[in-house]
């Protein structure tokens, strides 16, 4: 049936209108993101497909990519860039909350609640540093590297170079393994004993390095590399 075909109340848009986008389901809401259906199907029944396959071989719509979503039937270019936009939108979104308030990291636990879900659908090994003041609160996320799927590549200068810029008396370090799994690898331990050095000569204290996974971390601090105050 498509959606012209359903009682009004049903359809997406004017059940957003009278009850709020809170009362639409997942595949209501990637509908409105759709606009429309093909002739076989309606954009509901194609935003199920959609999310179908994204659980099933994309591993969560936060990490598909143009070129998968093309692959699904009655998808094509223009549908499979709004959906990527509008889940991109929906990271900065949950990004830009959290930069709108100095918040105080007391412990890893703090960093993955404000990053985790930035992270954990990327596909690529992304190398953020947290920016503390004095009072440990957070007064910018910076961006070092967007690395390829292998290995994001750690240099101390352009870790140390925007906090020296804007005067931070200590760095946070985080980024995500797109495998899922946090472990450390052992380029990840010595490029933190290299971050830990490098920090000492700049003055710049290394408070941590979080991994992230799916769902789950690793602390360096935690696990002993950086020294615990």
């Amino acid at each position: 049936m498509q959606i012209r075909e359903m009682p009004i109340t049903d359809r997406p848009r004017e059940k957003m209108l009278y009850a709020g986008a809170g009362a639409l389901s997942n595949a209501e809401l990637l509908a409105l993101v759709l606009r429309s259906g093909d002739h076989d199907k309606s954009a509901i029944q194609l935003a199920e497909d959609v999310l179908a396959y994204s659980t099933r071989e994309v591993g969560g719509l936060g990490r598909a990519q143009v070129q998968e979503l093309q692959s699904i039937e009655g998808i094509g270019t223009a549908k499979a860039c709004s959906i990527v936009a509008g889940m991109e939108l929906a990271k900065r979104v949950m990004s830009d909350r959290y930069a709108e308030q100095r918040r105080v990291v007391r412990d890893c636990t703090d960093v993955v609640d404000m990053l985790m879900e930035e992270l954990v659908y990327e596909k690529r090994e992304v190398l953020i540093a947290l920016l503390l003041n004095v009072k440990g609160e957070v007064e910018s996320k910076e961006i070092i590297s967007i690395g390829e799927l292998a290995a994001t590549n750690v240099h101390p200068r352009e870790v140390y170079s925007p906090a020296i810029r804007k005067g931070a008396a200590g760095i946070i370090v985080v980024h995500n393994h797109p495998s899922g799994d946090p472990t450390p690898s052992s380029e990840d331990v010595v490029a933190t004993r290299r971050l830990l050095d490098a920090g000492r000569i700049v003055g710049i204290r290394l408070v941590d390095h979080v991994i992230i996974g799916n769902g789950t971390y690793t602390s360096l601090k935690v696990e002993g590399v950086i020294p615990q105050e």
